[in-house]
């Protein structure tokens, strides 16, 4: 009997033992990491892609329309026309060159020739309208053509310019296309009966000169 009972106490110091070194281990271990359902491990590192903004590779053109406005100065502020020679008109400054700059080197150029007058310019430059720019609209619509742009034009917008759809037009496989920095001709899906209910406003996107919106 002493013999059993010692066995026992043997048995039992071991399994406590082994007990206490299995817990030792997994609280030192980190845990394992897991991906989210439907991604991979390159998806979850990857940076989220940065939002462009296409108005300040915008290059002006004649005939546009630009916001210009200098903080605290009334009389250099409001909208101005681009002239068909590419020049605007500015008070002190007179006369500078628009066309063929892009809003940010036309911001930077009133802002060095107000220096003269002025001791610290706060300037911007945003383009109101598009005139010297347009887009395209083809296919099952009322009025397909050429329509100016502006800085605004979603692709509600141009289908509404093109007085919108005739019978039969597939408004749920409406798509835009677009050249990339590439040059290539890229296809970007809308479908209109999901944005007018509200589903994936997304898609709903600014559209950028030359893009084509074909209704098949």
């Amino acid at each position: 009997m002493l013999i059993k009972s010692s066995m026992k106490i043997v048995i039992s110091i071991l399994v406590i033992s082994g007990f206490v070194l299995a817990r030792a281990q997994m609280g030192t271990s980190k845990p394992a990491q897991t991906a989210a359902p439907g991604s991979t491990k390159s998806e979850q590192s990857a940076a989220p892609a940065g939002k462009d903004h296409p108005e300040e590779n915008y290059v002006i053109g004649d005939g546009d329309v630009l916001g210009i406005n200098v903080w605290k100065e009334q009389e250099l502020t409001g909208p101005i026309p681009v002239r068909l020679d590419g020049k605007i008109s500015l008070p002190l400054i007179g006369e500078i060159q628009a066309s063929g700059r892009t809003p940010t080197q036309l911001k930077n150029d009133i802002t060095d020739k107000l220096r003269a007058y002025l001791s610290a310019p706060d300037v911007t430059v945003t383009v109101l309208q598009m005139n010297s720019q347009k887009f395209n609209i083809l296919g099952r619509v009322s009025k397909p053509g050429s329509y100016p742009l502006s800085a605004t034009t979603t692709v509600l917008d141009g289908i509404a310019a093109a007085g919108g759809f005739l019978d039969f037009a597939k408004q749920k496989g409406v798509y835009i296309l677009r050249k990339n920095s590439e040059g290539r001709m890229t296809r970007i899906a809308f479908n209109y009966k999901d944005v007018i209910r509200g589903n994936h406003p997304e898609e709903n996107i600014q559209l950028r000169p030359d893009d084509t919106i074909v209704v098949p």
